[in-house]
């Protein structure tokens, strides 16, 4: 056994990806954790610096453990229920609170603004999204109040018809729904 297996900054370092992979399988966590230790063992690094390199490029814990998470298979296929494993449990609800958020919005803006809110929080708190699906999803879900801001600048310049009234409504609908059906799809790859 190396003697980096017992250095403080391995330590500390396996230490914080175990804390942040607690939501990991049992076998799955100590397989992660074991291939970090051997990647450093062989990497050959012999004084502090070295390891403080080797741990770098590894990348922080936190992602560390985010890129094992999205790794896992939804709970669901395991035979659990609802939950997925991709860290939080909140995937789905956060889908459907954007996808559902532009039909509030236009029934009742309260609400719509409400769960427009708190699917944006949930959508940027998890780790299963990278930045550029956190940025999808926030573009489709405000793109319905700023369609509905412009249509009510528009609205009081001119009458809406029918038909822009029900074309709204599909944008409203559909946008949304596209955004949470993206997001989903990139949670199962």
């Amino acid at each position: 056994m190396n003697t980096t297996d017992h250095h403080p900054l391995v330590t500390a370092y396996l230490d914080s990806v175990a804390r942040e992979t607690t939501e990991l399988p049992a076998e799955r966590r100590a397989e992660l954790l074991a291939d970090l230790r051997e990647h450093i063992e062989v990497s050959g690094a012999e004084n502090d610096e070295q390891l403080r390199a080797v741990l770098a490029e590894l990348g922080e814990p936190r992602t560390v453990a985010a890129s094992a998470l999205a790794e896992e298979p939804p709970a669901g296929a395991a035979g659990a229920t609802g939950a997925t494993a991709h860290g939080t449990g909140r995937t789905k609800p956060t889908a459907i609170l954007l996808g559902v958020s532009g039909v509030l919005l236009v029934l009742n803006p309260y609400v719509g603004a409400i769960a427009l809110i708190v699917a944006l929080v949930l959508l940027w708190g998890a780790p299963q999204w990278g930045s550029r699906q956190k940025l999808v999803g926030t573009a489709t879900g405000v793109a319905v109040p700023v369609v509905a801001f412009l249509g009510a600048l528009l609205g009081d310049a001119s009458r809406i018809g029918p038909m822009e009234v029900l074309l709204i409504l599909v944008f409203s609908l559909g946008v949304p729904v596209l955004g949470a059906a993206l997001l989903m799809r990139a949670v199962r790859r």
